[in-house]
């Protein structure tokens, strides 16, 4: 301080005339509260306070190049110098892009235009010959990314309320990813760690599957399984195949070939359905409450097997006039065990008997 005020005595800077007075940390050798407090020293005890610029420049020799910048503005210092992801001497500068959206993140405007960060990577990259990581901050592939179960039950929800309240406040995602150009596609992936809500989410978002809480107990047990198989996790697309596979694809040893609804009043029915059995055709005919009821009464009375829907829901995948439904059945069997099911179709009612189809096939699998 001593040192500058004397050369400042030379030079005579004035407020309409200032110097800029750059403070280095060339080294990190101390505590980011200690070099503040460095910074803040000199701010407050040279003659021309009102008459310099202060300029801090860090290093990242102990990681915390970032954060000794942040503490010497909250300390007095008017600006930063940094370098794009830290580049720099031995372990880099003090990362500019990261102080900018720290600071974004708090509402302030750090005058730096960081909203297409994929451009920035891609020249810098291109540039240097180096990679940015995957967890680096704000920029990584990773950074708006969620794996652990807790962590996508939380981002769900909070993706949720920005609906309603029109304001972006998601636990883990201190900003919107569309702030940097990202978009929210990744930012919930499925693996072994992976948690119910989140794979609820997936299948919503990409496929318009709104699975009931039965499916997604169920279904995540067989995706926690998967993962662990494959080391690796699922994208969006393997998840939908597999879901498929487990519940709606499943047609034997028991195919639907055709049926025939026929309603007796009263909220009767009666219901005919041909079922393929390896080379034989076999014809279900059953009455009941309804057209679950008259065919699980239909099986019983043809098949000799015992069963009871517990849970039934449906929804419309898409709108419009190509729209297909997707029926989810939860059977139980004569011992009470719990067996689920899923058909889709453009009819509600071919998708409900398909449910019912593909669960009893699970039943006696």
């Amino acid at each position: 301080m001593e040192i500058i005020d004397a050369v400042l005595d030379v030079w005579k800077p004035t407020p309409d005339n200032k110097v800029i007075i750059n403070l280095p940390e060339t080294v990190e050798m101390t505590y980011p509260n200690v070099f503040a407090d460095q910074v803040e020293y000199f701010a407050t005890h040279t003659k021309y306070r009102d008459s310099i610029i202060i300029s801090v420049h860090t290093h990242n020799d102990r990681g915390t190049g970032v954060a000794s910048s942040e503490m010497a503005l909250l300390a007095g210092a008017d600006r930063v110098e940094g370098t794009l992801f830290g580049n720099g001497e031995r372990t880099g500068n003090a990362d500019i892009v990261t102080i900018a959206m720290n600071m974004f993140m708090q509402g302030v405007d750090p005058k730096l235009d960081f909203s297409n960060i994929d451009e920035v990577i891609d020249m810098y990259e291109g540039c240097t010959g180096m990679r940015i990581g995957d967890r680096q901050p704000w920029a990584g592939r990773l950074v708006f990314t969620a794996f652990s179960g807790t962590h996508q039950n939380a981002i769900q929800k909070g993706m949720e309320n920005v609906k309603k309240i029109n304001n972006w406040y998601v636990p883990y995602l201190p900003i919107d990813p569309k702030d940097v150009g990202r978009n929210y596609d990744p930012i919930i992936r499925i693996n072994s760690q992976s948690g119910k809500n989140g794979l609820a989410y997936i299948m919503e978002r990409n496929y318009g599957l709104h699975l009931p809480k039965s499916f997604q107990k169920d279904f995540m047990q067989i995706v926690t399984s998967e993962s662990e198989n494959r080391h690796s996790e699922l994208m969006p697309q393997e998840l939908f195949e597999l879901f498929d596979e487990v519940y709606v694809n499943v047609m034997t040893p028991y195919h639907m070939i055709g049926y025939r609804e026929e309603s007796l009043g009263d909220k009767k029915a009666h219901v005919t359905v041909k079922l393929k059995f390896a080379e034989e055709t076999i014809e279900v005919n059953g009455d009941g409450i309804g057209l679950l009821d008259a065919f699980c009464n239909g099986i019983e009375k043809t098949l000799n097997i015992k069963l009871s829907i517990r849970m039934y829901n449906e929804h419309a995948i898409k709108s419009g006039s190509d729209s297909a439904a997707i029926t989810y059945v939860q059977i139980a069997d004569k011992d009470g065990e719990l067996h689920l099911g899923a058909g889709i179709s453009s009819s509600v009612t071919k998708s409900s008997l398909r449910a019912v189809v593909c669960a009893l096939n699970r039943m006696i699998r």
